[in-house]
């Protein structure tokens, strides 16, 4: 099977976002123990090997309790790579490079149940959902809009809208204004994008969608009725990652190597650019926040996954937007391509075809600083780990969480979801001590 290419954001020279290259390609010569915790306290040099690890927890340390907190629940055959994972009530979404949209129950897991709800001609770069809609991002540069169907028959969704739609191309064509230079002797208007859509996500109430490409731009859209509200010109490279606060403060990462901190105060009309964050030494391939949305993490084809924390000032509020670089989780062996934050835990993937679960805790030392133990490593795929989602597992679900025997006397459960260019989902069920 074919694998469709992304840029090439693993190599140390950046060109153009035109470089489409796997990134499960970038050869690693760092090898770290699966156990390996972190270290050290922060550091303000640019330079990542300056970056130091951070504090550890003095727990989880041989490889018997690791193994002890995971479990390989099944694996789903997906058809094709996988992509993009997205959980949304009882379902598992998946989108794949064979352009099929599948679902699945999140808690049920025979073959059976591996269904087919659409399919597209352009591989599925990205999925989110809200509501009853479905948003999917594709290798054709559009954005597609699904209905999700409330039966629990297994028909068709139904496209009810392809952005930018119709209606948004026809009245950008008549003025020169809404055109932009898209290559050295052609113009689009502005509200297409032009490349690869990377990336899509909904603001927290539903009211926005924020869509990223590989073109350099992020655009936002009204979900009422899918008018593009604006572009950005956003990075001198491909944009690989997307992220959006609560507070609507909007984080991207690209393989400029660089992550841009985007924010619509009051007053004005765009967002505007009001912070840089410049530590990683390669391009950058995943953002996530952490539960509290306090805590950026992101993750670069350098192989380490670096902890951005808000400087507090008199201001407060997310109007402060300086974040410092407070150190860097380091095990895996290849270049970062996902994460996912949910509650205190951080869950990385990689082209070394692993995922690692990393817990935040509070420093013994100095209870104002964070610290972080890995709290699993999860091996088994014969390809990168291109996406992740993780759920909260309840008892009824056949799970362990709350106060079980299977727990360790206290703790929580979690369902972590792996897909893979080797075209298999993988379920693991990670236990999570109360210390």
């Amino acid at each position: 099977m074919g694998i469709l290419k992304c840029p090439s954001s693993c190599c140390n020279n950046y060109s153009s976002s035109k470089h489409h290259e796997d990134h499960h390609q970038q050869q690693s010569h760092h090898s770290n123990s699966n156990n390996t915790l972190l270290h050290s306290e922060s550091s303000t040099s640019s330079s990542l090997s300056s970056q130091p690890s951070l504090p550890s927890v003095p727990s989880l340390t041989t490889s018997l309790q690791l193994q002890q907190k995971q479990e390989l629940v099944t694996a789903i055959n997906g058809h094709s790579a996988i992509f993009s994972l997205v959980l949304h009530g009882k379902f598992l979404y998946t989108g794949s490079s064979n352009s099929e949209i599948r679902r699945c129950r999140k808690d049920t897991f025979a073959p059976d149940h591996n269904v087919l709800v659409a399919t597209t001609n352009s591989a599925v770069k990205s999925i989110t959902v809200f509501g009853d809609k479905l948003f999917t991002a594709h290798q054709d540069h559009k954005i597609r809009v699904w209905k999700i169907q409330e039966q629990e028959q297994e028909q068709p969704y139904k496209c009810i809208a392809t952005l930018p739609t119709f209606n948004d191309r026809f009245w950008k064509l008549f003025s020169s204004k809404n055109y932009v230079q898209v290559r050295r002797h052609k113009k689009r208007t502005w509200v297409h994008h032009v490349d690869t859509v990377s990336a899509v996500t909904v603001s927290v109430d539903g009211t926005l969608l924020y869509s990223a490409s590989w073109d350099r731009t992020f655009k936002i859209w009204r979900t009422s009725d899918f008018k593009c509200l604006e572009s950005v010109n956003a990075h001198d490279d491909a944009i690989n990652a997307l992220v959006v606060s609560r507070a609507g403060v909007v984080y991207t990462g690209s393989a400029d190597k660089k992550i841009r901190v985007w924010k619509k105060l009051e007053n004005w009309k765009n967002h505007q650019l009001v912070g840089t964050l410049e530590k990683h030494k390669s391009a950058v391939n995943a953002l996530a926040l952490s539960g509290d949305g306090l805590v950026l993490y992101s993750g670069a084809c350098d192989r380490s996954i670096l902890v951005w924390e808000k400087e507090e000032d008199e201001e407060g509020g997310e109007g402060n937007m300086k974040m410092v670089v407070v150190g860097a989780l380091r095990g895996h062996t290849k270049a970062i391509l996902c994460l996912v934050g949910v509650a205190d835990l951080v869950v990385s993937g990689s082209a070394d075809n692993s995922v690692r679960v990393w817990r935040r805790g509070i420093n013994v030392v100095n209870s104002e600083k964070r610290c972080y133990s890995c709290l699993a490593v999860l091996e088994g795929h014969r390809r990168p780990v291109k996406c992740l989602a993780v759920a909260a597992e309840s008892a009824n679900n056949g799970g362990v969480g709350g106060d079980d025997e299977n727990s360790g006397g206290g703790g929580s459960s979690y369902l972590v979801y792996s897909g893979s260019l080797d075209c298999d989902i993988r379920v693991w069920r990670i236990r999570v001590p109360l210390f």
